[in-house]
């Protein structure tokens, strides 16, 4: 084996081990299921060595498959690189897609604004926004998938790495959405005993640790008795009257208009930030932070982390 054959074998292998079945990886290749069993046999071969244990659920790399299997993804992430690399030396800076990645609430309205700011003043670029949790998000701009994310530091928090560049942008303040006919609609920033009676619905498990956090401070406890199945699904029982709900300040102003919002006295906090490659950036990624930058001095308090 050799050359491109080489990698193609390569990212089959990835592929059978990221899924755990021959058959799952022949479906996302497009391959027959016996194709991608030669291929693996042949890869064992040509190494000497088992890289699979076959079990009834499928299939899980051996201890020498693992250390295989990361180095290959090495190789393959850097290989996608040198592709992307050629293009853009053909295709010019405005060739390449801008691959944007945000937690979902980041998603539903400061970026789009960003990109729009950034599309105004560089003209015409590709590019896409894929909504992900920030640990998910942190991993596709290290493998290469994402040319820039932007993050929260909620718990669990983001690790360090120093294959990214990680810049600040600001402190959201958490804040309490409430159907419109609450009691406390409307009013100014409350106390969390205010609301210890309250039943709170979350969608995440950042969130819920940040509310718990904050009313364990205040000496009381946060009775999460719902749990939502994304954003939409929270935001729907709190205008149903079924919950309230702890949000990012960031969302505020793109909130239905049956819910409203009452500040917290000394809210919880989340860093917002930027994750960007080290190697091969985007030419476009440093200009959309700018632009995200502005938006967050607009419509957040920003603070030193």
């Amino acid at each position: 084996m050799g050359g491109v054959t080489e990698l193609t074998v390569w990212r089959t292998f990835v592929t059978v081990c990221r899924l755990g079945s021959l058959s799952a990886a022949a479906a996302e290749l497009n391959h027959t299921q016996s194709a991608v069993s030669r291929q693996i046999a042949g890869l064992e071969r040509q190494i000497g060595v088992p890289l699979v244990d076959r079990h009834a659920r499928g299939v899980r790399p051996t201890a020498a498959g693992e250390v295989f299997r990361r180095h290959a993804l090495a190789t393959l992430n850097e290989a996608d690189r040198a592709v992307r690399a050629a293009r853009d030396v053909h295709d010019g800076p405005c060739g390449r897609p801008l691959a944007v990645g945000a937690a979902p609430s980041l998603a539903s309205g400061i970026v789009p604004e960003a990109i729009r700011g950034l599309l105004t003043q560089a003209g015409s670029i590709r590019w896409s926004l894929v909504p992900g949790l920030s640990a998910q998000l942190h991993q596709r701009v290290i493998a290469g998938d994402l040319d820039i994310a932007v993050v929260t530091d909620a718990p669990p928090g983001l690790p360090h790495d120093p294959r990214v560049d990680r810049r600040f942008l600001g402190l959201d303040d958490m804040v309490v959405v409430l159907p419109v006919g609450h009691p406390q609609a409307g009013g100014g920033p409350v106390h969390m005993q205010t609301l210890a009676d309250q039943t709170w619905v979350e969608d995440n498990d950042g969130s819920a640790a940040l509310l718990r956090q904050h009313a364990a401070r205040a000496g009381v406890s946060a009775r999460i008795d719902l749990t939502a199945a994304d954003l939409h699904g929270k935001l729907a029982l709190v205008a149903t009257g079924h919950a309230i709900a702890l949000i990012p300040g960031v969302l505020t102003c793109a909130l239905r208009t049956d819910i409203t919002t009452v500040g917290l006295v000394d809210p919880p906090t989340r860093g917002i930030y930027t994750v960007t490659p080290r190697r091969d950036p985007h030419p476009s990624a440093g200009s959309l932070h700018d632009q995200l930058a502005a938006a967050f001095a607009s419509g957040i308090r920003l603070q030193t982390p």
